[in-house]
């Protein structure tokens, strides 16, 4: 669900570009006043993980059409909705500079639409109440569930908005709906179910990891072994997993194409989208997970599973990206002790 520039006008991804700083400005307050070194770890981690998932895209039978998970809502579940946001935004900020998936203009509306909706909406109205209570078992599996299709749906939902409000003729609104709503249902129920899988691991790992998030209760955590599990995991994913991907176009190409009866659409070329191109196409050294100016990736459909080198070094690399930028957000983040404190520790 990355829109493209060409879905997008200027106007809208203005809007959304300076709602999106506002909003993560606010998240970065919130985990500078938390001051929990025990966190950075597990943000840089999950980052990485959540990277190394979205490359995997799975087939949805009877469409011709893939899915991906988001993983917001796992980032929420294990972090906190602040602290998720900052992660998924730069995900998605890696996703669109390096691998240019997901256009520079529309990342404000991709952090809302893949970000807020699952954090601040889907998580405290439908996963908290539902799960409240209890750390296991069914109730948390169908809370989490729910919380992914009403993520994944008001997020899908976002985007027909905003490509209607810029005025892309072409994609006419009740198809586009009617494409988009269930494709992103079955999207949202597989995702609820493998991050119900995940959070049961980290639940029999660390139980007090999961616990006081569905109690709505802070308690201290003990990170290490879920870190190492999810490090495991995230390069396990992007190294080899990404291979099994699916080639089919996801659910918003797929929606599009069927919407328009084009591949794909040119949409406006105003001098925001040429200028956001030119960054985006001096800054994706991988573009489309893929070595620039590659042959093979042409003829990377034909196989399955893809086992491909530049595969892997997307998924790890881009991972790797992730994780040291989300470190190095969270020590800029760190509160400094004054100089009345330095003063007394000497």
């Amino acid at each position: 669900m990355h829109l493209a520039d060409s879905l997008i006008s200027p106007a809208v991804g203005g809007v959304c570009w300076a709602a999106t700083a506002a909003g993560l400005a606010h998240c970065a307050r919130r985990v500078k006043d938390a001051n929990d070194d025990r966190q950075v770890p597990m943000m840089g981690v999950l980052g990485a993980f959540v990277f190394a998932a979205q490359m995997i895209n799975f087939a949805i039978p009877g469409t011709g059409s893939s899915g991906h998970l988001g993983g917001t809502l796992l980032l929420t579940m294990l972090l906190g909705p602040h602290a998720a946001l900052l992660v998924i935004a730069s995900v998605l900020a890696v996703q669109a500079l390096f691998f240019a998936d997901g256009g520079l203009l529309a990342l404000g509306c991709n952090v809302i639409n893949l970000g807020v909706f699952p954090a601040f909406v889907a998580y405290p109205l439908v996963f908290r109440p539902l799960a409240r209570g209890t750390a296991g078992g069914t109730r948390r599996w169908v809370a989490t569930a729910a919380a992914a299709v009403v993520g994944l749906q008001l997020g899908s939902l976002a985007v027909v908005a905003e490509t209607k409000i810029s005025g892309i003729s072409e994609l006419p609104l009740a198809t586009f709906l009617c494409l988009m709503q269930p494709i992103h249902l079955v999207i949202g129920v597989v995702e609820g179910l493998a991050t119900a899988a995940v959070a049961s691991f980290v639940a029999r790992a660390r139980p007090e990891v999961l616990a006081p998030l569905v109690a709505g209760r802070s308690a201290g955590r003990r990170w290490r072994p879920v870190v190492a599990g999810l490090a495991v995991a995230a390069l396990g994913l992007g190294g080899v997993g990404a291979w099994f991907a699916s080639s089919r176009p996801d659910g918003l190409e797929w929606s599009v194409a069927k919407a328009s009866g084009k591949g794909e659409i040119a949409g406006t070329s105003s001098a925001a989208h040429q200028a956001a191109a030119r960054i985006q196409q001096k800054s994706a050294c991988l573009p489309a997970y893929d070595l620039p100016g590659s042959a093979a990736g042409a003829d990377a459909g034909k196989a399955w599973p893809a086992v491909r080198g530049a595969t892997s070094l997307s998924g790890i690399g881009g991972g790797l990206a992730v994780l040291v930028i989300v470190v190095l957000l969270s020590l800029l983040l760190k509160p400094r002790p004054s100089k009345e404190a330095v003063g007394l520790e000497r």
